[in-house]
């Protein structure tokens, strides 16, 4: 498009070239899978793209996310502004990385780590799951240096944690070669429990993963009892194992929600705790945290420095280049909501989450397995006399209306229950809970007076498989 046109030239002819809104030609058409011989111009761009993304569906809508999907304009604005900041030129951006070094000390307090005001150990990452590498490559490496002090072999490390542990503790075994060591769900107790995790753990074992907040339904694991029952283990057999806490949903709850629950840097063998600030942190994502207790807890050969950006920058993390906007966001819910802000958000999802599942458990064909009393998150199945549908069909049916509420089987020893979980996040409100609560309610109607028919067993599989 040219920057000046001349005078004489049509302007109504001008229009209809600049903005070709679904211009189409056969030269101008926009291959899938490779890039197009030539450009187009971006609101024809935009459109084409926004045709595409309607098809997905609305955030607002989806239960089984722990994602933050609203914030608020003033936020996004800052985020916009601050996405071309590559978070890791610390030396261009040095008020970005400042933003960062305050959450990571208020973060810190919340969780009572034991270092002086300000000089918290921690930092940012892209989530959670690079936050659980990150903690787990310290305990991995302070075990070896343990092992080397002592003068034992350092070749079978393994990890102690429950079966319901987010999927990024598998990978974190798998890529640094440790053995991961599951505790089985079984009835009655949905996560890891204190004497289980203590049966499992020997000399090699380089820490327990303890989970505040678990991804299959929303409860709490012991991290106090569990530190109890390690002390045992030390007393009697010598082993000293340190724990790691994936707080990756509770780090920004527990502190506001339940303040007596001892779970963080006060539980003694805590050696490190990650949250996610895209969750219950508020922040659109990608971002996490993870914070150690102290200097002793990060090995300092896992910390890296670089010059070739300009000036010494120490540096710990997986990936290298980041938009500095979600840290930002992350300083700009600090200061907007405060103490009193957090909790004030995180007491109203709370309530919501009770009033749902309250109101579910009087529906009828339901058995709640969470209330939404630690995290505003809870989990429910189908009685075990009902057997006319499933909580797969229901699932499904609820998308007919837009909600996207996730049905699934539990991991080992309890993979015949399926159940269904919810989310409630932020921006979820009573109003939309009881519109929820209708549409639940009137498909399990339907579902009791027409039956679903089942499927041959190989299509039964293929559905399944789906699913999962």
């Amino acid at each position: 498009m040219a920057l000046h046109k001349q005078v004489d030239e049509d302007a109504s002819d001008a229009e209809l070239e600049i903005n070709p809104l679904y211009f189409r030609e056969e030269s101008c058409a926009i291959p899938r899978y490779r890039l197009p011989e030539s450009g187009v111009l971006p609101r024809t761009a935009l459109q084409v793209v926004r045709d595409e993304l309607i098809l997905d569906g609305n955030a607002r809508l989806n239960l089984a996310t722990f994602v933050t999907t609203w914030m608020e304009p003033e936020a996004e604005l800052l985020m916009a502004e601050c996405s071309p900041k590559n978070m890791i030129d610390k030396d261009e951006y040095p008020q970005t990385a400042e933003l960062e070094r305050r959450c990571v000390n208020i973060l810190g307090s919340l969780w009572n780590a034991q270092c002086a005001p300000g000089k918290s150990v921690g930092c940012s990452t892209t989530g959670s799951s690079e936050a659980c590498m990150l903690g787990g490559m310290a305990l991995l490496w302070r075990w070896r240096a343990r092992r080397k002090a002592a003068a034992k072999p350092a070749d079978r490390p393994n990890m102690v944690m429950g079966s319901n542990v987010q999927v990024c503790w598998e990978k974190f075994c798998r890529y640094w070669d440790v053995e991961p060591k599951y505790v089985p769900m079984v009835p009655g107790r949905l996560h890891l429990g204190a004497a289980e995790a203590a049966a499992l753990c020997d000399e090699n074992t380089i820490g327990v993963v303890a989970i505040m907040g678990s991804t299959m339904d929303g409860s709490y694991e012991p991290v106090a009892h569990i530190n109890a029952a390690l002390d045992g283990l030390q007393e009697s057999a010598g082993i000293d194992v340190p724990i790691h806490v994936d707080a990756a949903s509770g780090g920004f709850v527990a502190p506001f929600l339940q303040p007596d629950i001892e779970w963080d840097f006060r539980v003694p063998r805590v050696a490190s705790i990650n949250s996610s600030g895209h969750k219950y942190g508020l922040v659109y994502p990608g971002v996490g945290w993870v914070v150690w207790r102290d200097d002793e807890a990060l090995p300092e050969d896992l910390i890296f420095n670089v010059n070739y950006l300009g000036g010494q920058m120490p540096t710990f993390a997986l990936n290298f280049s980041r938009p500095g906007a979600q840290v930002a966001a992350q300083y700009y819910n600090f200061v907007r909501l405060g103490d009193s802000g957090y909790r004030h958000v995180q007491q109203t999802c709370q309530d919501i989450a009770m009033h749902l599942s309250s109101e579910i458990a009087k529906i009828g064909p339901f058995e709640l397995l969470t209330d939404g009393s630690d995290l505003p998150v809870f989990a429910f199945k189908l009685r075990d006399d009902v057997t006319t549908y499933s909580v797969f069909d229901l699932s499904e049916r609820l998308r007919m209306r837009g909600w996207q509420v996730p049905a699934y089987t539990f991991p080992e020893n309890l993979t015949d229950m399926a159940v269904m979980r919810i989310v409630v996040r932020n921006g979820f409100s009573m109003d939309l809970a009881n519109l929820l609560l209708d549409d639940v309610r009137l498909h399990v109607r339907t579902l009791e007076h027409h039956p679903q028919t089942q499927p041959p067993p190989e299509i039964q599989a293929m559905r399944q498989s789906f699913k999962h």
